[in-house]
């Protein structure tokens, strides 16, 4: 059999070459778009990657092990128990080898598996055993894409920096008609080329504040804000995946470390002042994308506040909390600092305004309210610097805390035109 009856590539050329030596460990889950693997294999090789594959037992019931094995030149894994294999522990020996992981097509019960750390079967295994970047390619009914659990799972894996890839939308296999179609082989290369384009941030460290602030009244009740943390969470994980070395003061969530993040812990406004301030003497960059409560009660009773008959109500004397953006932007040593402004009305205005009396060197103004903002798993960004303003339209936080991570970047290094 010949090169050209496997279907395998020919030399790789310069133009050809877009991932030349990066070495994919491609998985395979379950689904009818399993055959479409095969395919991705193939334009894999082509781009210059170096490809071995692992396939889910329910994926080898659509998909031949040889199938991959002819495609990829390397033997195709399909167990935790192959004796031979695990011996010499061959699986972490391939969660080790991969500069890139790769599922394609990722199927609900994957995502579900991935999203609460299950390592039940090799490729979920090999997902927790490696540092390598991790990107799935769901495929599944389009009903299953939209049900609540499915989009929660893919919430956790974006706040972890994991890279969801599609799905696309059109007819399906079940002939239903929605989201859910697996990428074509020639998109998924394509993302794949463009998250490892130029790291602009390698060497530029990243401090982040995320989340609100807990102020406390008495040992069980506080006031607080609806901030659930997922952009700052997603600022620090595109900062990581830019290059960044990222430290991130994170308010009371219960939000995933991003992968390759310092976290550092706090609940209230005083608290990230101070851990804020630790830092960013040390720093490149500070993004204040925590919601941090303007005020706090001038005391906090030691014990629950009780309420008794006749009790008309209860008033509560508050105090202005430390105004941490501006502090910062106040330092001798200070980093290039960037603000948010979330508003409910004129909001451009406002973030102007803020701005310009802090000294910042970047705003990121949105709308929050009914149904924006704060608890959406997308957003949009208006952004502000002095002379110059552009829109980041709607999309998911992941997506967008890109975009700003690159503009933020070029701004930095004074490559935006005002």
């Amino acid at each position: 059999m010949t090169p050209d009856d496997t279907g395998a590539p020919g030399p790789v050329t310069p133009s050809r070459a877009r991932l030349a030596g990066v070495r994919v460990l491609l998985g395979v889950s379950g689904g009818i778009a399993a055959y479409k693997g095969a395919e991705l294999v193939r334009r894999l090789r082509d781009a210059g990657a170096e490809v071995r594959v692992v396939l889910t037992e329910n994926a080898a019931r659509f998909v031949t092990p040889l199938t991959f094995q002819a495609l990829s030149g390397h033997p195709v894994r399909t167990s935790l128990w192959d004796e031979s294999a695990e011996a010499a522990m061959g699986h972490i020996e391939l969660a080790r080898w991969a500069d890139e992981v790769v599922v394609a097509p990722a199927s609900a019960d994957l995502i579900a598996r991935l999203a609460h750390g299950f390592a039940d079967d090799l490729l979920a295994t090999l997902c927790l055993a490696t540092a390598a970047p991790l990107s799935i390619a769901p495929a599944m009914n389009q009903q299953m894409w939209a049900n609540a659990a499915t989009q929660a799972n893919l919430a956790t894996l974006h706040a972890r920096g994991v890279r969801v890839l599609g799905p696309g939308s059109g007819g399906q296999a079940c002939g239903e008609f929605g989201a859910g179609r697996l990428l074509e082989a020639d998109e998924i290369v394509a993302r794949l080329v463009d998250g490892r384009g130029p790291r602009e941030l390698v060497g530029v460290r990243f401090l982040v504040s995320a989340g609100p602030t807990y102020e406390d009244i008495d040992p069980v009740r506080f006031l607080g804000n609806r901030s659930s943390g997922r952009m700052g969470f997603a600022v620090a994980a595109a900062a990581a995946e830019a290059g960044a070395d990222v430290t991130l003061v994170a308010g009371p969530v219960h939000l995933p470390t991003p992968r390759g993040v310092r976290r550092i812990d706090v609940r209230s406004a005083r608290q990230m002042r101070d851990a804020v301030l630790a830092e960013a003497g040390a720093n490149d960059v500070f993004v204040a994308a925590a919601a941090v409560g303007d005020f706090r009660p001038r005391d906090i009773a030691p014990h629950k506040l009780k309420k008794t008959s006749g009790d008309s109500g209860l008033e509560l004397s508050l105090v202005q909390n430390p105004d941490i953006l501006a502090e910062v932007a106040a330092l001798e040593r200070r980093p290039f600092v960037v603000g948010f402004a979330a508003e409910t009305e004129r909001v451009e205005e406002y973030a102007r305004e803020k701005l310009e009396r802090k000294r910042l060197d970047l705003v990121a103004a949105n709308e929050v309210g009914a149904g924006l903002g704060f608890e959406r798993e997308d957003n949009a960004l208006i952004l502000l610097w002095p002379g110059g303003s552009d829109v980041l339209e709607r999309s998911g936080k992941a997506d967008l805390a890109r975009a700003l991570v690159a503009r933020i970047a070029r701004l930095r290094l004074g490559k935006v035109p005002a």
